[in-house]
């Protein structure tokens, strides 16, 4: 979406004990009230009510002396919490408790870190940042007898590396956010690119960054900011990058990016599809280009292009690049999943950085491919439900990689670089996969033919990558 610009903390007794007096006073309203005198937690860690009548109601175990949390409660050895952060009826504390050295509560106090959607949202603005691109028009626009002034465009970006020692990262953004056809520069990107940490959006704060490499193709590209005292100072970190392979339907989908150019912002929906594929039209050439995109209800707004789309653990799933906009539609905003945009990213750092190449150098194997099954599964530890394809191979090419290896039949089932294996479940995973190919690779692609596993080894040459 490119734009063109100009704690929640609860007392347990207090709870118990609010509730227990609106009891004692409903029942003895007509005769000589009875009052809480005084409240506390004996040694075997029981609340204790002793009233102004002299008697007392022992309310069971609140907080065990052991460590232990209610009658089903369970805390660490040493009095720390339990990892659902809830002291409620479950007796259980959370991750971020306060415990005594005796297991005892201090004060009997919950210390809650909120809703989860608030906590992932404050992790991902630690790794978002606000991008201007500046761009001068083509010269030749002026020998038309009209000047065209300089302008910009409003994006966002995710820091993906960063050495904050020496005020270095690299940050991952749509292609389309540093990119104009109708600038000056010889490959449509902007000479100066300026990068705003959340927070930190004014003019006097700016880092600038250089274009490190992009593609169109797949709509991603990866800036360099280097030597920065704002970067060493700050408390900005690295994106945590979520399996976008795990994305599930139904599961939070935060956006975090600089909407409408006007400072970053967040906002909320759901996955409403884990992936699918979206044709949009280049302005400059009205050719169709196809995306492989998660699909969500999070409002998406210009300026939110390649910020980046978290899970409620702060992590990240995709790069947001696009939605529709029509009177017959509501809210339908797609993100590159985040195995691609990773991919992509190492690829164009490992090939571009500190060279003159500037795009994606991908690996082909040389088939052709097809689904001949497509099916549901769920997973029974978490009851979630994925979709698996059966991927079969239709053709081999007179010069591919795998020829005599590989034939036409074969369900492919893996590939492996090395020590990395990766299943092939959906019919894009061979594709995504040949990003991580380079040069020399030993490569292990595992098929099933006539139900016999078979396992082809090649090594990537040179004459098999493609620019992309």
């Amino acid at each position: 979406m490119q734009k063109k610009i100009r704690g929640n903390v609860k007392k347990l007794c207090v709870l118990v004990i609010t509730a227990f007096v609106f009891q004692m006073t409903a029942a003895c309203a007509k005769t000589e009230p009875v009052s809480i005198e005084k409240a506390y937690i004996n040694e075997t860690g029981e609340l204790v009510l002793s009233y102004t009548d002299g008697t007392e109601q022992n309310l069971g175990t609140v907080v065990g002396a052991d460590g232990k949390d209610g009658v089903d409660g369970t805390d660490g050895k040493d009095g720390q919490d339990g990892a659902d952060g809830k002291d409620g009826a479950d007796g259980k504390d959370g991750a971020d408790g306060m415990d005594g050295t005796d297991g005892k509560d201090g004060s009997i106090t919950i210390v809650n870190k909120g809703s989860n959607i608030a906590y992932a949202t404050s992790k991902g603005l630690q790794s978002a940042v606000s991008i201007v691109s500046n761009f001068t028009p083509k010269q030749s626009e002026w020998y038309k007898g009209e000047v065209k002034d300089d302008y910009k465009s409003s994006g966002s970006g995710v820091i993906y590396r960063l050495d904050k020692a020496k005020g270095d990262a690299f940050v991952i953004t749509n292609h389309h956010v540093v990119y104009d056809a109708e600038c000056d520069s010889y490959n449509g990107i902007s000479r100066d690119i300026e990068v705003y940490l959340y927070g930190s959006e004014i003019k006097e704060q700016q880092m600038k960054a250089e274009y490190v490499g992009g593609s169109a193709y797949y709509d991603i590209a990866v800036l360099h900011i280097k030597n920065s005292e704002l970067l060493q100072e700050s408390a900005a970190m690295p994106v945590t990058v979520a399996d976008s392979d795990k994305v599930v339907v139904g599961e939070a989908a935060i956006a975090i990016g600089n909407a409408k150019g006007g400072g970053t912002s967040a906002s909320y929906g759901v996955v409403s599809v884990d992936s699918e594929h979206i044709a949009i039209t280049d302005k400059y050439t009205g050719e169709d280009q196809t995306f492989r995109v998660i699909r969500v209800d999070t409002p998406i707004n210009p300026g939110n292009s390649g910020g980046g789309l978290y899970n409620e653990s702060g992590e990240l799933m995709g790069i947001v690049n696009a939605k529709i906009i029509d009177n017959s539609v509501e809210n339908i905003g797609y993100a590159i999943p985040s195995r691609v945009a990773t991919y992509v990213a190492d690829n164009l750092i490992d090939h571009c950085y500190g060279t003159t190449c500037e795009k994606v150098q991908r690996g082909m194997l040389g088939v052709t491919v097809q689904t001949i099954a497509s099916y549901m599964r769920t997973e029974p530890s978490t009851g979630h439900v994925y979709l698996c394809e059966t991927v079969k191979v239709i053709e081999v090419a007179s010069n591919s990689l795998v020829k005599g290896k590989i034939q036409a039949g074969d369900i492919l089932k893996s590939i492996s670089f090395g020590d990395e294996t990766l299943e092939i479940t959906r019919q894009y995973h061979i594709v995504d996969a040949m990003l991580l190919a380079r040069e020399g690779d030993e490569i292990t692609v595992g098929v099933l033919r006539d139900g016999e596993e078979v396992y082809a080894k090649v090594t990537m040459t040179k004459e098999h990558i493609t620019e992309y």
